[in-house]
């Protein structure tokens, strides 16, 4: 992900800074504690890497408001849509079509032809929604269309297989610039795909404040 271009502001350095220099103290602490046998370092391991998803999660929260704004002035109400559905832990996959159009490489679904709101979002991703099983398609502040089937990738993540979602998420993005948020029905996570990776997000209704 080309991020040089995409500076961060003071109060997001600032956080940034703390949580890393946290991670430096907890470090070194490990590192010392290495030398007693009697102690265990797992649970350690385990802080320090909760401690790192949060500043990724941070950072990617930021990177993808920075990523958004330019194509939809409607980014707050899809931050409040996917905060919505990550707490009900109700999936759902939706496309934000960038400077690349994407209409040949996803198989069309239902049009809807309607102003983006997170009201709208969270009624498509309803569970049962005829409209819920598929990606909803967002052009500027309007939503095209729902239950659309996007390319799969065929990555896997650390080895591990990852649901029909993500790995549509990922390859829409291997194969255009738009940028694709998912929400996860089996943990509520909330990550974004583009080019060809994914990033997990804060999970916040200032999400992309």
């Amino acid at each position: 992900m080309d991020t040089q271009f995409l500076p961060f502001s003071s109060s997001i350095k600032e956080h940034l800074k703390t949580h890393l220099h946290t991670i430096s103290i907890e470090s070194e602490k490990i590192m010392k504690r290495l030398d007693c046998e009697e102690h265990c370092i797992l649970c350690d391991f385990e802080d320090l890497q909760k401690t790192f998803q949060e500043i990724q999660s941070v950072a990617a929260s930021y990177y993808l408001q920075r990523y958004l704004s330019p194509y939809t002035q409607n980014y707050i109400a899809l931050s409040l849509a996917v905060h919505h559905l990550s707490e009900k832990r109700h999936g759902a996959l939706m496309v934000i079509e960038r400077k690349q159009v994407v209409d040949s490489l996803i198989q069309r679904g239902v049009p809807v032809g309607a102003t983006l709101s997170a009201t709208l979002l969270e009624t498509i991703f309803y569970p049962g929604n005829p409209l819920h099983d598929g990606a909803v398609l967002i052009r500027g502040n309007e939503i095209v269309s729902a239950s659309n089937v996007l390319p799969l990738s065929a990555q896997s993540i650390k080895n591990k297989k990852i649901g029909t979602r993500h790995r549509a998420a990922i390859g829409m993005s291997e194969q255009s610039d738009a940028l694709v948020l998912v929400v996860s029905e089996e943990t509520g996570r909330i990550s974004f795909g583009l080019d060809g990776s994914l990033y997990p997000i804060h999970s916040s209704k200032n999400t992309f404040n």
